[in-house]
């Protein structure tokens, strides 16, 4: 049986943004910034009016690179390139460049600039659509990040997540250059209110699993222009897997027992259920099975932590095939075939919940 007979949801409605001042930018993209307005991607920088694309151009196409040579400009261009943001600087002069590309919903930038303060305020919060994370791996000087009552002092190789649906702020005194990383909360294999127990957290580069992490971003830093075709969306993607390894790793250091010991138990009722999506049988009765307690027991751990059992699995599901639809090296693989391999086995019942998540039909999404 499934437990998928049932499905709440809503289409998310998305206001437009503005366009930018002139820049001076090569090579843009009108596409890019079409998909943003959309909520599709994090923005990129606009093309001015009047200019053409190149031929055959999209964003994955080629690293954009975009230059500021005032604070007026910078000002604007960060806000268009990431999410809005209030920016702020004393300085007389300022330069700036951000490098960056664009793979699906992921957005990877490097920011190479004078010191400068940005600040995500609860007015510019509520006029955004989408939520974000962003993980900032810092390249060199230093970096400040504030949020949700905490604060952590970035150094080279080091690395930090935040949360653009919450106030922050990052100030960098001198000089620098760091590398984002942007994608939807739900790109990443965690709960958003597990994550936001990390949000301006320093995560060293040189312990533990940083060692290993720190390193690969910043070889993505160096080879934004290899990032390219099916390999390019696969790599980019398998380091949102590694960060949400990073994730769990350090909040299962930091855990505590929580709601009389559930928050341990949701973990591996969690794991459980990702490793079993492919199996249209799973249902509360054999997630219960599995893990020796009784189907109530299950739903209070679950209530305990704002959602249901069939949520979970319905999300997860649909996350998955969510991936797979824009995975190039799938786009052969039929939209039913993806469904079954992750557990709906009624073509007809997957297309509706899909368009109720995600506002499209599966075969619109992969044209997109």
């Amino acid at each position: 049986m499934t437990v998928m007979n049932s499905v709440t949801g809503a289409t998310e409605r998305v206001t437009s943004s503005p366009r930018i001042a002139p820049v001076r930018q090569q090579p843009t993209t009108t596409s890019a910034a079409d998909r943003a307005r959309e909520g599709t991607v994090p923005a990129v920088p606009a093309v001015p009016a009047g200019e053409s694309t190149p031929a055959g151009s999209t964003p994955s196409d080629s690293v954009q690179r975009v230059v500021a040579d005032s604070f007026m400009q910078w000002r604007t261009l960060v806000s268009q390139s990431f999410v809005p943001l209030e920016v702020r600087s004393a300085a007389r002069t300022f330069h700036g460049t951000l490098r960056s590309r664009v793979l699906d919903e992921l957005s990877i930038v490097e920011v190479t600039a004078n010191g400068h303060q940005v600040l995500r305020t609860p007015s510019l919060i509520a006029a955004s659509a989408r939520t974000y994370f962003k993980l900032n791996l810092q390249l060199t000087g230093t970096g400040l990040l504030v949020q949700d009552n905490r604060e952590a002092t970035l150094r080279p190789g080091d690395l930090a997540v935040y949360d653009t649906n919450r106030p922050y702020t990052l100030e960098f005194e001198r000089d620098f250059r760091t590398l984002v990383l942007m994608f939807p909360h739900d790109v990443l294999d965690l709960p958003a209110d597990s994550v936001g127990q990390l949000t301006a957290v320093r995560l060293p580069g040189d312990e533990g699993l940083g060692r290993l992490i720190s390193p690969f971003m910043v070889q993505l830093a160096e080879n934004l222009d290899v990032l390219s075709g099916a390999s390019g969306h696969r790599l980019a993607y398998n380091a949102v897997d590694l960060i949400a390894t990073m994730f769990e790793s350090e909040l299962n250091l930091r855990r505590d027992p929580v709601s009389g010991g559930h928050g341990d138990l949701l973990a591996r009722i969690r794991s459980y259920v990702d490793a079993h999506l492919g199996d249209p049988e799973l249902s509360p009765a054999s997630i219960a099975a599995a893990h020796f307690i009784s189907t109530r027991h299950l739903h209070n751990v679950f209530h305990d932590a704002d959602s249901t059992v069939a949520s979970w699995i319905r999300t997860r599901r649909l996350e998955h095939c969510r991936r797979d639809l824009r995975d190039p090296i799938l786009e052969g693989r039929p939209v039913g075939a993806i469904a079954a391999r992750w557990g709906f086995v009624d073509a007809a019942h997957f297309s509706r919940i899909f368009r109720t998540a995600f506002g499209e039909t599966p075969s619109t999404y992969r044209r997109a």
